[in-house]
């Protein structure tokens, strides 16, 4: 319950980065979801904006709130993105992915002027890689791939829904999720994981966070790069 309420805390506090006619890129994910219901809000009451949703399940509660939606072929960048993160380290490095959709995720902070990380304290950690890496994969060289990345280090799970069925992304992509225990070189292995063909996309975000909003109890902490 505390963690609701420090997301809750976290996705109202980032509000104040999104200003009046702004193009806005709408994360995925819990803490994602109370941003774009909050913006809602503001949108109902006079705000003029414009969204870039980052999955299909963003862009439908984004439609259901009356959040005007456009694509890339309408702009030529985002203003601000606001997004939630898996974990986060000192370094305002990233692990994302949890939901999904990290590949339209980081495509859409890679267009932005200014990245919004909205998170609650469970998300700090010294050191990434507590929380399992995913790796978007095309399907044919899923076995390859994983093979690849066990050779690593890693243990490799291949991502499934709730009935059992292997998840596909939006995009009709698989995700490993990559268990390497801490990461303390996240730069070096993202580079690693670029060489490797058939890979579509991974949760390593660097360099992309503007500013991070942690709650934490009944404070807000802003760290910046």
């Amino acid at each position: 319950m505390a963690n609701e309420q420090e997301k809750e805390a976290a996705a109202r506090h980032s509000l104040k980065f999104v200003q009046d006619g702004n193009v806005v890129g709408l994360g995925t994910g819990s803490t994602a979801t109370i941003f774009i219901r909050l913006l809602g809000e503001r949108v109902r009451a006079g705000m003029k904006v414009r969204g870039i949703p980052t999955s299909a399940r963003s862009r439908d509660l984004a439609n259901s709130l009356g959040i005007p939606l456009i694509t890339f072929a309408d702009c030529d960048g985002i203003d601000v993105t606001v997004d939630g993160a898996d974990e986060f380290n000192p370094n305002l490095e990233l692990i994302k992915g949890g939901g999904g959709a990290l590949l339209r995720e980081k495509i859409v902070a890679s267009a932005s002027r200014q990245v919004v990380i909205v998170t609650d304290s469970s998300k700090q950690v010294p050191v990434l890689g507590k929380f399992p890496l995913p790796v978007e994969v095309v399907p044919f060289a899923e076995a390859l791939i994983s093979r690849r990345i066990t050779e690593l280090g890693a243990s490799v799970r291949l991502r499934t829904n709730s009935s059992g069925q292997t998840f596909v992304t939006d995009e009709g992509h698989h995700i490993l999720d990559c268990s390497f225990g801490k990461i303390p070189e996240p730069a070096k292995l993202a580079d690693q994981l670029n060489r490797m063909p058939g890979i579509v996309e991974h949760g390593l975000f660097i360099g992309l966070a503007s500013v991070l909003l942690m709650s934490k109890g009944g404070e807000m902490v802003e760290f910046r790069k």
